[in-house]
């Protein structure tokens, strides 16, 4: 008989963002995922809330980031504007998420 340990509960600090919209709330997110692009020379970020972490349709945010340029672990999120990255984002993430659209958490 194996024993299995749930390890969720001690990363949770690493993978967590809090973003500020427009009107200054703040939401905590969780990361779902980064990765680099040569392509553009960026780095990417997909984020979703953790409040959403169970609702069937999660709103997933990407970013586009330069973690060298900040002191903080986030870098600064920079939104995508053009076409072409969010094409190669999307692709991504399709790759990440399963047949149904759903992602491992």
């Amino acid at each position: 008989m194996t024993e299995e340990h749930n390890h969720d509960h001690n990363h949770e600090d690493e993978d967590l963002i809090t973003l500020v919209d427009d009107d200054g709330n703040e939401e905590l997110y969780k990361v779902l995922f980064t990765f680099d692009s040569d392509d553009f020379g960026k780095s990417y970020i997909l984020l979703y809330p953790s409040s959403a972490e169970n609702d069937e349709e999660v709103d997933i945010q990407a970013y586009a980031y330069n973690p060298d340029q900040s002191e903080d672990s986030e870098g600064d999120l920079q939104p995508i504007e053009d076409e072409a990255e969010w094409e190669m984002v999307e692709e991504v993430l399709n790759t990440f998420l399963d047949d149904e659209g759903n992602f491992d958490a």
